[in-house]
C-alpha cells in the first residue's frame, strides 16, 4: 500500500462522519544556549534540511501537501460571491474623505452619556473612550497638550525599567508635543478636524508613520528601506487629527505569537508583567491595555492583532482581506495579512476603522469588494439588533483549549447573549482544520520568505533573532508544489465556510487556546522556540487569515 491518498471533493464530503482531530505539535521547546546551537544546526547545508524534513513528517505536513490528491483548483487570494447588503447598516463612501466617514460612523453609535464618565469617576481605573476625550477637549476640561505631557512622562519612565520592557521602538517627545500643540490650537479656534482630533494612537513598527523608521523590530530593516511618507491607513487617520506617539514594539517581523523580542526588550503584559502580551502586535495591545492610548494599529497575518488583544483584555479587529490598504507596510504583498485597529472598546474600533478603510486600486479590481458598511446602533429600531443573530459553534473545537477556564468563560458569554438577546445557537461542523492550518503556514511562510530573500542573500539574515531564523529555516523547506497544494486546500476550506455561512451569521470561538504564557527568564536574551505554545495561541485564528474573513476579539 502506497502513501498516496485521494480527497473526496469538498461538495461531496459527508459532514456527519467528520471527526475532530486535536493538533499536537511535535517540536522541542528550546531557549538559551541549546536554542542557539539548534538554530546553527538547522541552518547547516546538509543536516539542516534533514532535521526539517523529519519535523515536517512528524507533524503530517508531507502527508497533507505531498501525498494527497486535492481535487479542487488553487485559490491564490480569497474569493467571495457577490454580497447582499444587510438590513440596518449604514454604507460608507470608500472614496470619500476619512473625516466624513468618521462623522457617519459617529451617527451609528448609541447616545453618549456624559454623566457616565464625569459623575462616576470614583472607580479606580476606567478606559477613556474616544468620545470621552472628545467631550473633555470640547468642554475645555483638558487639552491634547496636557494629555501629551502625561503620556510622555509615562513612556520616559517606562524606558528606565530594568530589564527593559519597551512599549515603543521609536519615540520622539518633541514630535508628539508638536502634534498635540497643533491639535490644541484647533480646539481653541473651535475647528477640530473630526471626533478623532487629539486622539493618541501608536503604530506597529511594520507600518510606516513618517518621520519614524520602520524596522519591523529588526536591528537593520531601516538601513535598507527608507520611510518617506505615511502608510495609506496612517495618512487617513492623520487627516482626521490623530496624534501618533511613535512606533510600537512587536515580535520581530511578525514571526511569532508571544511578543518576545531580544533586540529591544520584550513588552510585558500590563495585567501580569511576568507574562507575555501575545504577538506579534505586542506593543500596540499593551499600550491600549495600559490606558496610554485609546487605540493603536497592528497587522494580522496569523492572529497578530487578535492574540495580543485577547491576552491583554482589549478589542482587536481583523478586517476583511483587502478592505484596508496595505500600502506603506512591510507586509504589503501577501494574501493573508491586514492592518487592523486595537482599542479598549468596540465603539472605538468602529470609529478608527471608518477612518482608515479603503481598498487599494489593485484589490478593487481583483476582489470586487462590496461597499463598506457599519451597523446602525443609534435608533430604537436596532436596540435589539442581536436578537436575530444566528451563532455557529463547533463544540469539539470550541472546547479544545489548554484550560477549561477559557471555554467555560466563553460559554458564559454565549449564554448571556442567548438569554439577554435571544440569539440562536446552531451547532456546526468545520472539516479539515489541521489541513487548513498547514495551508496557512505554507502560505504566510512562503510569502514572508519571498519578501525577505533579497536581504537574506545580502547577508542580513544572520542579524535576525534566533526564533525568526528558525521560522525561515522551515519556510525554506517548502516547495512551489507545496504552495500550490496549500492554495487548493484554501479553496476547499472556503467552500466549507461559505456553506456554513448560509446557516449562521457568525462563527464563535475563544480567541486563543490558552491564557498568557509566562515568560521564561532564559528566553529574554536569545528568544525561544515553542511551537506547541504557538499552536495553542493560534488555535482559533487561522480561518480568518487564510480565507480573508473579518474577525474580532472582545474581552
Amino acid at each position: 500500500m502506497g502513501k498516496k491518498r485521494v480527497m473526496t471533493p469538498a461538495k461531496d464530503v459527508d459532514l456527519s462522519s467528520t471527526k475532530y482531530k486535536r493538533e499536537v505539535v511535535q517540536a522541542p521547546h528550546l531557549t538559551g544556549f541549546v536554542f542557539r546551537l539548534f538554530v546553527r544546526i538547522i541552518e547547516a547545508p546538509l543536516i539542516g534540511p534533514i532535521i526539517m524534513n523529519i519535523l515536517k513528517k512528524e507533524n503530517k505536513m508531507d502527508e497533507i501537501l505531498r501525498h494527497t490528491v486535492i481535487p479542487e483548483e488553487p485559490m491564490f487570494k480569497p474569493e467571495y460571491p457577490p454580497q447582499e447588503m444587510e438590513p440596518g447598516v449604514v454604507v460608507l463612501e470608500e472614496d470619500g474623505r476619512p473625516e466624513d466617514r468618521v462623522e457617519s460612523a459617529l451617527k451609528c453609535l448609541p447616545h453618549y452619556d456624559v454623566a457616565e464618565l464625569w459623575e462616576n469617576s470614583s472607580a479606580s481605573f476606567r478606559y477613556w473612550k474616544i468620545r470621552d476625550y472628545a467631550h473633555a477637549y470640547r468642554s475645555r476640561k483638558v487639552t491634547p497638550s496636557m494629555v501629551a505631557e502625561r503620556i510622555i512622562s509615562i513612556i520616559e519612565d517606562n524606558g528606565r525599567n530594568k530589564p527593559p520592557t519597551p512599549l515603543l521602538i521609536s519615540f520622539d517627545a518633541a514630535e508628539v508635543r508638536e502634534q498635540a500643540a497643533a491639535s490644541t490650537q484647533r480646539f481653541e479656534a473651535g475647528n477640530p478636524l473630526s471626533i478623532l482630533d487629539g486622539i493618541f494612537m501608536a503604530i506597529k513598527d511594520d507600518i510606516d508613520c513618517y518621520p519614524h523608521p520602520s524596522k519591523g523590530a529588526t536591528t537593520w530593516m531601516h538601513e535598507v528601506r527608507t520611510v518617506k511618507e505615511d502608510a495609506v491607513c496612517v495618512s487617513r487617520l492623520r487627516t482626521c487629527g490623530v496624534i501618533f506617539i511613535g512606533k510600537a514594539n512587536m515580535h520581530e517581523l511578525g514571526m511569532g505569537t508571544t511578543g518576545n523580542n531580544p533586540n529591544y526588550g520584550t513588552t510585558r503584559n500590563p495585567h501580569a508583567p511576568d507574562r507575555y502580551t501575545g504577538g506579534s502586535s505586542s506593543g500596540p495591545a499593551a499600550i491600549v491595555a495600559s490606558g496610554l492610548c485609546s487605540a493603536a494599529l497592528g497587522t494580522d497575518g496569523g492572529g497578530s492583532v487578535r492574540i495580543p488583544s485577547s491576552l491583554c483584555g482589549v478589542v482587536g479587529f481583523k478586517t476583511t482581506y483587502g478592505r484596508t490598504s496595505m500600502e506603506g507596510s512591510l507586509c504589503d504583498s501577501g494574501t493573508v495579512e491586514i492592518i487592523g485597529p486595537i482599542a479598549s472598546t468596540v465603539e472605538d474600533v468602529l470609529l478608527v476603522y471608518s477612518a482608515m478603510l479603503g481598498a487599494s486600486p489593485a484589490n478593487r479590481i481583483s476582489l470586487k469588494p462590496s461597499p463598506p458598511c457599519l451597523p446602525s446602533l443609534s435608533s430604537n429600531d436596532n436596540s435589539n439588533a442581536l436578537g436575530s443573530l444566528r451563532i455557529g459553534k463547533y463544540t469539539p473545537w470550541f472546547n479544545d483549549v489548554h484550560s477549561t477556564e477559557i471555554s467555560d468563560k466563553c460559554d458564559e458569554a454565549l449564554n448571556l447573549l442567548s438569554k439577554a438577546h435571544g440569539c440562536e445557537m446552531i451547532e456546526i461542523v468545520i472539516p479539515e482544520l489541521l489541513e487548513m492550518r498547514t495551508a496557512h503556514v505554507v502560505s504566510i511562510g512562503s510569502e514572508c520568505l519571498c519578501s525577505l530573500n533579497p536581504d537574506c542573500e545580502d547577508g542580513k539574515g544572520v542579524n535576525l533573532t534566533y526564533d525568526t531564523r528558525t521560522s525561515l529555516a522551515l519556510f525554506r523547506s517548502f516547495t512551489a508544489a507545496d504552495y500550490v497544494a496549500a492554495q487548493c486546500i484554501r479553496r476547499r476550506s472556503m467552500y466549507y465556510h461559505l456553506e456554513i455561512f448560509k446557516k449562521v451569521d457568525v462563527i464563535v470561538t475563544p480567541t486563543t487556546g490558552m491564557t498568557a504564557p509566562i515568560i521564561p527568564p532564559s528566553a529574554l536574551k536569545s528568544g525561544e522556540t515553542d511551537m506547541q505554545t504557538t499552536a495553542n495561541l493560534m488555535q482559533f485564528v487561522v480561518p480568518a487569515n487564510l480565507l480573508g474573513f473579518p474577525a474580532i476579539s472582545v474581552p
